[in-house]
């Protein structure tokens, strides 16, 4: 679906409802604005957010005038409109008041980006504006001052009043509050382990420098298997993102069709939203013309030529195992049984070997240790299908998760040495 084809109205009420239903925000929290030419389309005041539909939108003049709509624009409507005059580069705002980065803004402090490539580069430095009183001239001004202060601000976290986004239009807006989002959740994880690591610009640009266009492959009927395996790959990037182990921009599964042949999720198409003919067939290397595979391409690619026993491969975002990604803290599987069964040991694959690299990094992933925790990029996990490789991280995240829960109780009990030799000789590999 064309998001941007749909009216500004429409395209808040479906944000508005994703951001509801992620809990990002609740029934009387948070708001959203869309510039549309010399005005601008908006959340309105005092409705339910859980229920919002396009005829609840107000429509107002950039003089503050309400020009058409059911009911009184938002009561933050100043500041919106303090943004859209210092930035003419804006087309979507997004303010709410998501769980994590309120941990962030009632102690006066705004996440590091550095510590994951993709928020980096989607979301940039964040700023922080002062308090005033919500409503206010002076809650405008000073979020529109931040706005104003550099072209490349476009999250600006409020003291003791959650976050403003901006963005091109409001898909923009809305990847960029989500990978936010995303990223003060697993710093707030993290900082249980000790301090987080970061990446220098360096290592950003190496990230970044990924994804270049693959050699063109000639069409090809599908088979019935890449049929079959064209919904697994749909269906469980849907539920890994519904179940917060994906973001919309963030998280890649593949699975093999052959001999250097695999299908793969595609790069810069909403996980939430993959269809059927999203995943890309890649082949000996080489896609369909004007296909572009996701920036992990490479990656699967090794693992599948290095471990022909691998038939499924996911990358993804799990908060509590990737807070382990960029923290010094082993995540020890010895838990209990099912952790270290389906687990195994954990390796650590180092961000810098990770991108320059892919056989050295698919070395390190296989059947023999299926999971891997990637240096600021979550987890890999490799599977004998597609429902092993996703058991494995929903697996995964439960014991990051529990270990991370349990510092509130004291120190873990990992399973003694008996007991593994125990479970190795009762269960051999799972």
């Amino acid at each position: 679906m064309r998001f941007d084809l749909l009216h500004p109205r429409d395209q808040i009420e479906r944000v508005m409802a994703r951001i509801y239903d992620r809990e990002m925000t609740t029934t009387s929290g948070g708001n959203i604005s869309i510039r549309d030419g010399d005005e601008v389309w908006m959340t309105p005041a005092r409705v339910d957010k859980g229920r919002l539909t396009r005829a609840d939108m107000a429509r107002v003049g950039f003089d503050g005038s309400v020009l058409g709509g059911a009911h009184k624009p938002s009561s933050e409507c100043p500041f919106h409109l303090g943004i859209y005059k210092a930035r003419p580069d804006i087309g979507a705002i997004i303010h709410a008041h998501p769980g994590a980065l309120v941990s962030f803004s009632i102690c006066g402090q705004v996440p590091d980006t550095a510590v994951f490539p993709e928020a980096r580069a989607r979301c940039g430095e964040v700023t922080f504006a002062p308090y005033a009183l919500p409503g206010s001239e002076q809650l405008g001004e000073n979020i529109a001052a931040q706005f104003a202060a550099s072209k490349n601000t476009f999250c600006v976290v409020l003291e003791n009043h959650g976050v403003v986004v901006g963005g091109s239009d409001l898909d923009d807006a809305f990847k960029r509050f989500e990978t936010l989002e995303f990223t003060a959740r697993m710093l707030l994880r993290a900082r249980q382990l000790g301090e987080a690591r970061r990446i220098d610009d360096q290592q950003l640009a190496l990230y970044l420098d990924r994804g270049n266009p693959l050699p063109s492959l000639p069409s090809q009927e599908p088979t019935n298997r890449e049929r079959e395996l064209r919904k697994d790959i749909r269906d469980f990037v849907r539920r890994a993102y519904h179940h917060g182990l994906m973001t919309s921009t963030w998280g890649s599964l593949s699975a093999r069709l052959g001999d250097d042949h695999f299908l793969i999720t595609p790069y810069g198409v909403d996980r939430a939203q993959l269809e059927i003919e999203d995943p890309v067939v890649v082949k000996a290397g080489q896609c369909p013309e004007g296909a572009r595979p996701s920036r992990a391409v490479d990656l699967h690619r090794a693992i599948y030529r290095a471990h022909p026993g691998v038939e499924a491969i996911v990358n993804a975002l799990p908060v509590s195992a990737s807070a382990f990604s960029i923290s010094e803290e082993p995540l020890d599987s010895r838990t209990i049984p099912e952790s270290y069964l389906f687990l195994r040991d954990v390796p650590v694959i180092g961000f810098d070997e990770l991108v320059p690299d892919p056989a050295s990094a698919a070395s390190k992933v296989g059947p023999d240790h299926p999971v891997a925790l990637l240096r600021h990029n979550g987890a890999l996990v490799a599977g004998k299908s597609v429902l092993d490789a996703f058991d494995r991280l929903e697996v995964l995240e439960a014991t990051a998760t529990a270990i991370l829960d349990s510092r509130a109780l004291g120190p873990v009990n990992p399973m003694s040495d008996a007991v593994i030799d125990e479970l190795d000789q009762a269960f051999g590999r799972v």
